[in-house]
This record gives C-alpha cells, structure tokens and sequence, in this order.
C-alpha cells in the first residue's frame, strides 16, 4: 500500500525549498505527499531578500482538516511556522489523530539571513510540538538556540547540544552540522537518548545547497513513514541530501538549489518512446 505522507510548511515560490521540496522528496521515496501551507516564501531579485506571506489561519485549519480527514496518515513533517495559531491547529490535530510519525523541522531562519522567529513562537514549539515528534532536526543555528547555547564548533559541544534538546521531549534529536561545521567533513549528529552517533560526508564545495535542511528533514518523514527505523531514515536521507546538493542546479544567479531527482536519476525518466504501447 502507498504511503501517504504530509508536510506543513511554508511555500517556496523558486520551487526548491519549502512545501515543494518536501513533496518532491516524498514522490522520489514512493510516497503519496499531501501539504498544509503555512505561509508563502519569495524573494525580491534586486535585494536578494525574501518575503513571507502568511496564510489565514482558517484556510490553513481547513487544509488541515482535509489532509487528516481519513484519519492518522503515515508520518508527517513540520515545517515554517509563523504564529502561536499555526501551533494551535497543527497541535490539535496531531493528538487528535494520535498521530505517529511525526518529524519537527525547527525552522528559525531562512538560509538568506539571519532572522530567527520570535521568542514567543520558539517557545510554544518547545512546550508544544517538540515534545509530539519522534525526532526533531535542526541545524547549527537552530539548535544553539534551542541548547541555549552561545557556540556549538565541536563534537563535544555538539553532543551538549543533542543532550539538551533531547531532554525537551522527543524521542530523538539530529543536528545538522553539515558544512557550518567547523573541519573538513561535513558532520551531523543523531541521539536518541541512548547513543550518539556521527554522521559524516566529505564538505561539498557548491552553492547548491538551497533546501537542503527541509529535504533532509521530508526524507526522513518519508521513511519513517515506509517503516524504517529512525537511524535507518536518518542515514539514508543523508545519502539522498548529499546526492542532490552535488547534483544542484540555479534558479537565478544567486541561488542555488537542491535537485531531488538525483539520488535516482529521475532525469533519466519518462524518455521518449517510454509510453508506447508497442513496448508493453
């Protein structure tokens, strides 16, 4: 039976990013992907700067409604916020479904700058979602905050850090260190309150790393949802994460995304010639 897989999250308008990338990586997983729009996400071509347009909240609750409206789905992914009511139907629908599966993406700032939600909102996501998710995926910037910590430069100072957001309430936590992480390899973090275990990949030297953070977070949702194992979905989203960013491609010359079709070729699908009936 196929999965059926749901994201809420922010809209990103260049396609990379955001609802578009969690509903690329859930049909490469053979997944059915479903959305909820929290906001939608552009960015100005002279500036280079983005701007978020949020959603009613009634339109968002009813999409909501609609995706849940057969009941529990298979796992599900959280994304952009954007106010204490999007917390407030995303968490009622979730224990209302008794939903499993479910993977937090504490998104605080969007890659081009350096703006980080409000403390009220990184609040409510501690007390609230953090403690429904079976793993919670920050990167560097993210989880500092979440830690309460000034700097995370070192494996130590990393394993601080996934203790402390453990102890928020999840089942598992995994910092994304990736390239931000100081040395030569490209390095995160997975803990689930037993055993620390480092994940590591060569840095890639590329800026086509635009949606990388939200692929890797819809990769494991989607093989959470397919019955992995947390480590197992953890491990082989990183394969598939690593393979789009050195297979990106530009939207513009300023960003650079990632491309999910890489890790199986899916370049290489729907040819010429594929759909003739002389050939089935």
């Amino acid at each position: 039976m196929i999965k059926k897989i749901l994201t809420i999250a922010g809209s990103d308008a260049g396609g990379g990013a955001g609802i578009q990338a969690d509903l690329k990586t859930f049909e490469e997983y053979g997944t059915f992907g479903l959305s909820s729009i929290t906001s939608i996400l552009t960015v100005d071509p002279g500036t280079q700067l983005p701007d978020i347009f949020p959603i009613p909240i009634d339109v968002l609750e009813k999409q909501v409604q609609t995706a849940f409206s057969g009941g529990p789905v298979d796992a599900v992914k959280i994304g952009l916020l954007g106010s204490i009511e999007v917390i407030d139907v995303i968490e009622k629908f979730l224990k209302m479904n008794k939903q499993p599966h479910v993977v937090l993406d504490p998104v605080m700032a969007v890659k081009v700058n350096d703006n980080v939600l409000q403390p009220e909102l990184v609040e409510a996501m501690i007390k609230r979602l953090v403690p429904l998710a079976d793993i919670v995926t920050p990167n560097l910037v993210e989880a500092r905050i979440l830690a309460n910590m000034e700097v995370i430069e070192t494996k130590e100072q990393l394993k601080e850090a996934a203790k402390k957001i453990y102890d928020l309430g999840p089942q598992s936590v995994v910092i994304k260190g990736g390239a931000r992480f100081p040395g030569e390899m490209a390095t995160d973090l997975f803990y689930d309150g037993e055993s620390f275990e480092f994940i590591h990949e060569e840095k890639i030297e590329t800026k086509t790393n635009h949606g990388a953070g939200c692929s890797f977070a819809a990769a494991i949702t989607a093989g959470l949802g397919k019955g992995l194992s947390t480590f197992e979905a953890v491990q082989l989203a990183k394969n598939y994460v690593t393979s789009s960013i050195q297979n990106g491609l530009y939207l513009n010359s300023f960003t650079g995304y990632v491309w999910h079709g890489a890790y199986l070729n899916a370049e290489e699908r729907m040819t010429k010639g594929e759909g003739n009936n002389e050939n089935k």
